[in-house]
């Protein structure tokens, strides 16, 4: 059986979510300088996390876009149909 890590990391969103509450908990400055230094190295591995996962998703993308056996990277384009 594989080792898990020493604290899980959850999906892209609750990462984001977590680490959302942990900023605010900081910007407050209410808290004692060891729980600040916790929520930081949760911060950091929740960030890792989240840059992991946009990874991810944008090579999933780029595969997406693929045409005629060649890898075309496209920007994506927002759709300025709304202004």
């Amino acid at each position: 059986m594989p080792k898990k890590s020493q604290t899980q990391l959850p999906n892209f969103e609750a990462a984001l979510t977590e680490l959302e509450q942990i900023v605010e908990r900081m910007e407050a400055g209410d808290q004692p300088l060891e729980a600040s230094l916790k929520d930081f190295e949760r911060g950091m591995e929740l960030t890792r996390s989240c840059h992991d996962g946009l990874k991810t998703a944008e090579q999933r993308i780029e595969k997406l876009v693929q045409k005629h056996g060649q890898l075309l990277v496209e920007p994506f384009a927002a759709d300025d149909s709304d202004d």
